[in-house]
Parts: C-alpha cells; structure tokens; sequence
C-alpha cells in the first residue's frame, strides 16, 4: 500500500504531464482564439483530477491546499488560463467539502463528482454591486421545497463550459444584502442568457463573459453555512492561494525563457558573462520571493483547515490581512518579473513568433491586479489595521 506522500507526489507528476502534454501545446491557441483549454481539461477529467480535494471516503484523491497550489502552479507555467479554470474550479469544490459534506445531498453530490468529474463554476459577481462578493442584490425565493433563483452576472468564467455553478445570494428576498446563502444549480436546472463577449487582453482562455442566470431546484442545494463564514474559512483563502500559485506559474515560466536567452547568448561568446545575466540574477531572486511567500501561506493555511483550534485564526483580522497581502504581493510581482523578462529578451522577448517570446506571459499577467482589484483589497486592509490590536 502506497504512503499518502507517494500518493501525492503521483497526482503532482500526473498533472505536471497534462500541463506539458496538453497544455502547453495548445497554449497559444487558446489565447490567439479565447477560447476554453479544453484539451487540458479533459486530461485533468480523465485523471479525476477535478475531484482530488474530495475525501477518500468519498472516493476523491483527499489531497491538500499545498498539493492542489503546486497543480495550479504547474499548469500555470505551461498556459495560464488552464491553471486559473482548475484553481476557480477547485475553489467551488473546497467550498462544499469543507461547508457541506455533512449535508445528505452535499455528501451525494461530491461522490457523484467523482464519477462525473463535472465542472463548477462560481458566480459571485452580480451587476449593481461593483465588484463587493459580500454584497448581493438577488435573493433565493422558496416555494415549500423548492426555490427559484435568478442573477444578472457580470462575469461568469467558462460559463457556457461548465456543468453546474455555484451562486452567491440573499438569504430570501427580505434579507439585507450582506445575509448570504450559496447555493448550488445544476445544470439541467439552470439557463444562461450571454449579455456581452469576452476579448480580453488576458486570461482570454477563461471565457468569462456576463451571463443573466435563472435557475430552479430544490433547498437542500443550498449551503447551510452563511456565505460570511465559507467566505472568510474557504472561499477567500482558496481564491488567493491557487490564484497566487498560477500567477507563480506565470513568472517561473518567463524566468525559464530568460534564463534560456541568456545561455544562448553566453554559448556565442565562450568565457563572457553577458550583460543581461545581472537582470537575470534580479528576476530570479524576485521569483524566490515569490515562491517563498505563496508556498509559506499555503503551508500555514493548510496546518491551520487541518487543527481542531484553526477556525478562529481563519476569521481573524490578522489572517484576513496576510491572505490579502498574498494576492495584492503576488499580483504585482508577477507583472514585476515577466517586464524584468521582456527586458532581459529584448524583441526576442517581444515578438510572438519567438521562443523567448512573452508577451502571451505578460498579457495574462497584468489580470492578476484585477480580480478582485488591489485598490479595493487595500482599502479593506487600510480599514482593518485601525482596529488590528498589536500582539
């Protein structure tokens, strides 16, 4: 019987090889096309890789928030939108396991995505709020043991792709707009109306248009846990950690490509150091920080789901500052890195047709400040250190 550090090392190694064997390659013609990796995806499916943060009793892989990080770290380096699919997709199935695997249907369903190795996606952006996840305008209406629910969204990623969402809303339409419920619709039950087209500059591979959603189902759909709670222990943690591992992934494979054009120029001039290694030796060390930084929030995350005293650490206003100050560092030194690159490659960098080229690497950088944008996390962070009490 294999030991579960075997184990994991496996599932890693699998992934590693859809990132290079199917990612990589079709890479940039998701990005030229903007459309879905699903040649990547349908790897990770076949590898029931979309189940592996499911327990071993239910039939999943049971593996952690640091294995699941260097996965997304992985299919990262080869195509940034695969990795940031699985990281939002593996955020919806963290937010049921650790929320709602006690619940009869919650503990079905998660089985059942084993088998089916389905893919959710969230829907947490709604027209009118500006961009507030805490914050909702539409609400879950029961009718005995059914609801009605229906959204206007301002961006669902791989919508038109996925086969069941998971929706943020108001308890019921009397509710105040910060008393959230989430909810899952499935996809025999739900129906997307597109209000618009996803031509982005990056990340154009997660098609994330705006869609108007109306959906129906049954109340035992809906997580019992407030919205505030799997926000705060689940939701937010996951989102920072798997989508600083991709944007990780984003600047390793640039550093790779600078590293590559720096040895190039080296061979042509036997015992000269080029002049691009010192900017070389720069963006290396920005990367170990990086790495550093994600990899050490992942570990102390993880310990902290894992200990039987964690919850209060997750709901803690320290904790909430170290998560944001993962994204807003890892946001920026991401773009920091890949222009470092650019320059270094000079226009073997810039031109597409290169294999130095980054700018596909730097376009779907430059996302990173965006979703969920700094300015806002700042403010949240600025507001939160006036009543942080020192330890």
């Amino acid at each position: 019987m294999q030991d579960s550090n075997t184990q994991s090392a496996q599932h890693l190694d699998t992934v590693r090889r859809i990132a290079t064997e199917l990612a990589g390659p079709a890479a940039d013609i998701v990005d030229r096309e903007s459309r879905f990796p699903h040649e990547a995806v349908e790897g990770l499916k076949k590898s029931k890789m979309m189940s592996a943060f499911v327990p071993t009793s239910l039939g999943g892989f049971g593996i952690g928030m640091g294995e699941l990080a260097a996965m997304c770290e992985a299919l990262g380096q080869q195509c940034a939108s695969a990795g940031m699919v699985f990281a939002m997709h593996q955020i919806q199935v963290a937010s049921m396991v650790r929320h709602g695997a006690a619940q009869p249907f919650f503990k079905r369903y998660l089985a059942e995505l084993v088998e089916r190795q389905n893919i959710i996606a969230s829907v947490t952006s709604e027209v009118g709020v500006g961009g507030e996840m805490r914050t909702s305008h539409c609400a879950v209406e029961t009718q005995g043991d059914r609801f009605t629910l229906n959204k206007d969204a301002s961006t669902i990623s791989y919508g038109e792709q996925a086969d069941d969402l998971l929706v943020t809303a108001r308890r019921s339409p009397d509710a105040p707009n910060s008393d959230q419920v989430l909810v899952l619709v499935q996809k025999a039950e739900y129906s997307l109306e597109k209000k618009g087209a996803w031509d982005t500059l990056g990340m154009r591979g997660t098609c994330s248009p705006p869609f108007k959603m109306t959906s129906r189902g049954q109340v035992d759909q809906i997580l019992g846990a407030p919205f505030a709670d799997i926000a705060s222990h689940t939701m937010v943690p996951f989102s920072h950690i798997l989508w600083a591992s991709s944007w990780l992934g984003i600047a390793t494979a640039a550093v790779g490509r600078a590293r590559a054009f720096v040895r190039t120029q080296a061979r042509a001039k036997p015992g000269t150091t080029p002049p691009t290694a010192l900017r070389l030796a720069e963006a290396s060390a920005m990367l170990q920080t990086m790495r550093t930084n994600v990899h050490d929030v992942a570990s102390e995350c993880e310990d902290l789901m894992r200990s039987d005293h964690g919850t209060d650490s997750l709901s803690s206003i320290g904790f909430a500052l170290k998560m944001n100050n993962l994204k807003i560092s890892s946001s920026q030194l991401v773009v920091q890195i890949v222009n470092h690159v650019l320059l270094i490659c000079g226009i073997m960098g810039y031109k597409n047709d290169s294999k130095f080229a980054v700018g596909r690497h730097l376009r779907d950088a430059h996302s990173a400040a965006l979703m969920v944008g700094n300015d806002r996390i700042l403010a949240t962070n600025a507001s939160m250190l006036l009543v942080l009490k020192d330890d």
